[in-house]
């Protein structure tokens, strides 16, 4: 089952002044917060042009609360990550029994001794999520609930069945956002793209820059030749993976030891991709089951793991 939110609406009951709320777009304040870091295609492609267009005047607010058009967007298919079952980039939980098999993320881990030029590896490069939410505005997305607690007046919002697998994905996101994060990370969900730069840069500082793994089309899993690697950063990052849920939300995570990359290849069709790839070089506190262990043969804080970012992902560093 795809885990799409289209042709619902998002009820939104907010308590705001006046019968217009002003909702600045989420692009302007990229670009008041970071001139001169360029947007990543993965952010762009979140943006939701209602928002972008009507700048300003995007929400009208009455006295029954606010009704906003649900931010999906149609488009080519992208392919399905792991449903409901274990996220492999949270490292707390262990894989399940067919996720091996059956996950697509599998063939992102990699260990750091194969990550140089020449190389060839068998990848698959893929949206993480299935469906294509946008981001809302932080003054909307704010505005709605986002924890345990309220789950069943969330599901009442977007009208969603209780028993349904969408409430089940959307029940999980939020519990993973709620767990403690393991040992040196710090961890936030990011429920706009305002509140993922303002965390982004209370961790890095102002002088960053966003990168995200960059593909010329999808492709089936295939070999790829590792034609450029890269250092982007030494032990500070903050890395944001985008979670199911009806509107953008991140998982964001810093950690004092990884190393992240940009790695330029070519596949055996041609297709040119300009990858991103993260390095824990400390994993003794993630979960031994972890799929990573699992995929790789490793054990916990035994060497450095790896894996590349699916596209809807983002990777900070500092930028010099």
């Amino acid at each position: 089952m795809e885990f799409k939110f289209q042709h619902i609406f998002i009820l939104l009951s907010v308590a705001l002044v006046g019968s217009h709320a002003v909702v600045f777009s989420p692009d302007d304040y990229w670009r008041s917060v970071l001139p001169s870091s360029p947007m990543p295609k993965s952010v762009k492609d979140l943006l939701n042009p209602e928002f972008m267009e009507n700048k300003g005047t995007a929400v009208g607010v009455g006295k029954g609360g606010v009704v906003v058009g649900a931010p999906t967007k149609s488009g080519k298919p992208v392919y399905v990550g792991v449903k409901p079952g274990a996220d492999p980039f949270s490292y707390i939980y262990a894989a399940e029994e067919n996720q091996i098999h059956e996950d697509p993320n599998v063939a992102l881990f990699f260990l750091e001794k194969d990550l140089y030029k020449g190389n060839n590896m068998k990848l698959h490069f893929f949206k993480s999520s299935d469906d294509q939410a946008s981001f809302l505005p932080r003054q909307v997305a704010d505005s709605i609930p986002f924890s345990s607690e309220k789950f069943p007046q969330i599901l009442d919002r977007f009208l969603v069945n209780p028993s349904s697998e969408k409430a089940e994905i959307m029940k999980k996101t939020i519990q993973e956002c709620e767990e403690k994060g393991i040992k040196g990370e710090e961890k936030y969900c990011a429920t706009s793209l305002e509140s993922m730069v303002d965390f982004s840069t209370s961790k890095m500082g102002r002088k960053v820059e966003a990168v995200s793994t960059e593909t010329e089309k999808e492709t089936p899993l295939q070999m790829y030749k590792i034609v450029g690697v890269k250092k982007l950063s030494e032990k500070k990052a903050v890395v944001c993976h985008k979670v199911k849920y009806p509107y953008a939300i991140f998982y964001c995570h810093k950690t004092e030891t990884t190393e992240s990359y940009k790695v330029a290849m070519v596949g055996d069709d041609g297709t040119k991709v300009k990858a991103v790839a993260v390095c824990h070089k400390d994993t003794a506190a993630w979960n031994p089951k972890h799929l990573a262990f699992q995929v790789l043969k490793v054990k916990p804080g035994t060497v450095p793991v790896c894996h590349f970012l699916p596209e809807d992902h983002i990777v900070w560093v500092p930028k010099y």
